[in-house]
């Protein structure tokens, strides 16, 4: 209740929060109908903005297959964007010790990014002929380029400084990016963790770069291997391992439907980005997000 009293006056006035009581004396009013007069905008267009966001696709032809290329494209930023904003969430809540209040956000996250996979399937049209149409026009604009999916990599630990670089001149675009890079990524925060559980871990695991990819340890897999011995209701440890096996999957999951939608519409033709396109993205498939949680399962 707090936080949503603290948020309310940053919406719009056509959005006026009301009580139970208020909303039954409506229903009785509109003889159970809905409400179809209002003195402002409408109050649902005034909390999701659904009229700007439906003014924001501007295709670049008139090829009517463009429009689902653009906002499906358009979807993913946005789920990218929330779940940027679970995993946020999980990680104040693991720096917390809270565990049990951080399976939550973890597991919205794989949910929004099983939603964030579906969005492929609205692509599954698209032949090269069809991609051809309107390609050129986009120019160097690149998924590549999405500083979003950056934030969303650089979280779940897989870290290439080398790849903030597109938006130097987007400067607080590049700082955001930058601090992304600069603090514990999801995986750093988790071993923390395990540190303060008791576990055995290296100092210099604890106290490295974390700017810099982190790199499989044996004895963090020793670790988990440990926790998931323990299939006991209170191991909230476990539980963790599989929350965030969920999101590692799913987005595994993202990265392979990338890679089979620029097989299906390019082929092997160099990246709109400047990359060698497929081949640059099957050669990413390599880094593995939490590398120790699925190493473990060898030894369980």
């Amino acid at each position: 209740m707090e936080q949503t009293e603290l948020r309310a006056p940053a919406l719009t006035a056509a959005v006026r929060p009301i009580t139970p009581q208020q909303r039954a004396a409506t229903a009785a009013r509109n003889g159970g109908g809905p409400t179809l007069e209002f003195a402002e905008q409408v109050p649902y267009d005034a909390y999701t903005h659904a009229s700007t966001l439906h003014r924001l696709q501007q295709p670049l032809s008139d090829d009517p297959g463009e429009m689902s290329f653009l906002m499906v494209s358009q979807i993913m930023e946005l789920y990218f964007g929330l779940t940027r904003h679970e995993l946020i969430e999980a990680q104040r809540l693991l720096r917390a010790d809270q565990v049990w209040e951080a399976l939550a956000p973890l597991r919205r996250a794989g949910l929004h990014l099983e939603g964030l996979n579906a969005a492929w399937r609205g692509l599954r049209w698209m032949t090269p002929a069809d991609f051809n149409r309107f390609r050129d026009l986009l120019g160097d604009a690149s998924g590549f380029q999405s500083a979003m999916y950056r934030h969303l990599e650089f979280l779940l630990g897989l870290r290439d400084p080398a790849l903030i670089r597109p938006f130097r001149r987007q400067t607080e675009v590049y700082a955001e990016l930058g601090a992304t890079l600069a603090a514990p990524s999801l995986w750093d925060d988790v071993i923390a963790l395990l540190a303060r559980r008791g576990f055995d871990l290296p100092a210099e695991l604890l106290s490295r770069d974390v700017s810099v990819e982190h790199q499989p340890e044996p004895q963090v897999e020793a670790a988990w291997v440990r926790i998931y011995a323990d299939s006991g209701p209170e191991n909230d440890l476990r539980l963790l391992g599989e929350a965030l096996t969920e999101v590692a999957e799913q987005f595994g999951d993202w990265r392979w439907q990338h890679v089979k939608a620029v097989q299906r519409t390019m082929g092997a033709k160099v990246g709109s980005g400047g990359s060698a396109g497929l081949a640059w993205l099957q050669r990413s498939m390599a880094r593995v997000v939490f590398p120790e949680l699925w190493s473990a399962r060898t030894n369980m």
